[in-house]
């Protein structure tokens, strides 16, 4: 019989939502694992129904059965590093903010999915308060969009400065690095990121990808960044080589549905 072969490799965890037409949420973080060879574990946190028009249908799970899933992974396969997502709800995340003091992941990525990059609100106030109050302060790195550190650093942002001073703001509710993104803007700042750790603030910037096919950049980057910590790569370094990633992925979004297209996750597989 051939010899069978077994290397050990990085494992990484996301707790996030499930996105049926495969552009984010579960589909895209799991991907991501994988092109950065690290192996993906998931724990479920809502079902939608959606595909590149737009989401029309969601169901949550209760709970219980998300902190079944993220014991199960824990406790048997161990991780390196972890990621959240869409967590949906006010009982999901006091669970899951709860499970993770108790039982503490080093390099957890917290994607406060909360509004999206055009503005529209995705959970309630009493989620917004709970992720701020019981899972930022737990973050390695937090990942903002725009709109979303506007709630958290409870300020307008139209600029460079503007960001800056937010992410200030968000990194004093607790994280240890927060980088707040600059993807819903139009013009200049598009695509340019500002990290802060409390030390040090950085300006991070690529090249602008002109493609409407997008759906899915804010997981691809935060599960992208959590395979890089899973590598032992330094929080920074994991943030930079993520947006190339990104940038890489954008420049081979799938042109697929009717709508909005994903990024193309997979793209050095694809024939030049």
């Amino acid at each position: 019989m051939p010899e069978v072969r077994s290397a050990a490799v990085p494992v990484a965890l996301t707790i996030a939502g499930s996105d049926s037409g495969g552009g984010a949420g579960i589909q895209a973080d799991l991907r991501t694992f994988a092109f950065h060879q690290v192996h993906g574990t998931c724990a479920l946190t809502c079902v939608t129904a959606q595909n590149t028009l737009g989401v029309t249908r969601v169901d949550p799970l209760p709970p219980a059965a998300v902190i079944a899933q993220i014991e199960a992974v824990t406790s048997d396969i161990g991780v390196q590093a972890a990621k959240t997502g869409m967590l949906l709800n006010q009982p999901i995340i006091e669970a899951v903010a709860s499970y993770l003091k108790a039982q503490p992941i080093t390099g957890l990525v917290v994607d406060p999915v909360m509004v999206s990059r055009t503005g529209d609100k995705l959970i309630d106030d009493g989620a917004i308060l709970a992720l701020r109050d019981r899972l930022l302060p737990l973050a390695t790195i937090l990942t903002p969009n725009r709109h979303e550190a506007e709630i958290l650093a409870e300020m307008k942002i139209t600029s460079l400065a503007d960001m800056q001073t937010a992410a200030k703001a968000i990194w004093a509710l607790g994280p240890a690095a927060v980088v707040v993104k600059g993807g819903g803007f139009r013009g200049e700042l598009r695509g340019v990121d500002v990290w802060f750790d409390g030390e040090q603030i950085a300006v991070l910037t690529t090249e602008q990808v002109d493609t409407p096919n997008t759906h899915g950049t804010g997981c691809t980057l935060s599960s992208a960044i959590a395979a890089n910590l899973a590598k032992e790569i330094s929080p920074l370094a994991a943030v930079k080589a993520a947006k190339n990633y990104v940038t890489q992925a954008l420049h081979h979004s799938l042109s697929i549905g009717q709508g909005q297209g994903p990024v193309g996750h997979f793209y050095s597989l694809l024939k030049s």
